[in-house]
């Protein structure tokens, strides 16, 4: 019990913690910028390809984080066409990969949803001559508390991956290591009270991050 208490004192285990928090939820972020205009653009626009686009974001909603994190890194090696950015294992790395992870899956989810908002407003805001900007906004706007939910999953999703961060962060010892390869390497090496430690605490984070979130929505919807 002693070396279990011995462990929330440890730096290395607060850097780590930090660290997991600054690269998912930069991710979250930079995803959610872009993946949702796109998605209300998609959900609210008619054209050539849109069943293709759906199908390939379905698609890339389940794709394998590990080739995420390859296609990733040949892009940013020496070798790659990014390569003179040197950024690969660093934290700018594990973001673009995380990024380029979850931004599917907050597009899928939030198009559908955005798009079943469309179909009950649409002939009334284009009747109205409203600008598209402003129907994009007015329809984020009308489905945020369903697009909390997925940005929710997104974060949940972000702070569990391992596999794409591991193959362009390198799980850097103080550089580029977060929870989830933190467990790994600890528990391959049969440190099982850090790796345990790390677990526990990774529960209760994505718990706290969706507490708080749970509790706002509950705030403003009362209101």
């Amino acid at each position: 019990m002693q070396v279990f208490f011995d462990q929330i004192n440890n730096i290395a285990l607060y850097e780590t913690v930090k660290l997991s928090l600054q690269v998912s939820l930069s991710s979250v972020f930079f995803a959610s910028l872009v993946g949702l205009p796109l998605a209300a653009v998609i959900a609210t626009t008619r054209f050539v390809g849109k069943r293709f686009i759906v199908i390939m974001l379905n698609t890339l909603m389940g794709l394998p984080p590990v080739v995420i994190g390859l296609l990733i890194y040949l892009l940013l090696s020496r070798a790659g066409p990014l390569g003179s950015l040197g950024i690969l294992f660093t934290p700018s790395a594990m973001i673009i990969a995380q990024t380029i992870l979850i931004a599917p899956i907050i597009m899928g989810l939030a198009r559908q949803i955005i798009e079943n908002v469309w179909t009950d407003y649409s002939e009334q805001l284009t009747s109205l001559g409203i600008p598209k900007r402003s129907i994009i906004s007015a329809l984020l706007l009308d489905a945020k508390f369903s697009l909390i939910t997925i940005i929710l999953a997104a974060t949940g999703r972000a702070l569990s991956e391992v596999g794409s961060v591991m193959i362009v962060g390198g799980n850097i010892d103080g550089v580029t290591r977060v929870m989830t390869t933190a467990i790994a390497l600890e528990t391959s090496k049969g440190n099982l009270n850090f790796a345990i430690m790390l677990g526990i605490i990774l529960i209760s984070v994505i718990f706290t991050i969706n507490g708080i979130i749970f509790f706002i929505k509950e705030y403003l919807e009362s209101k």
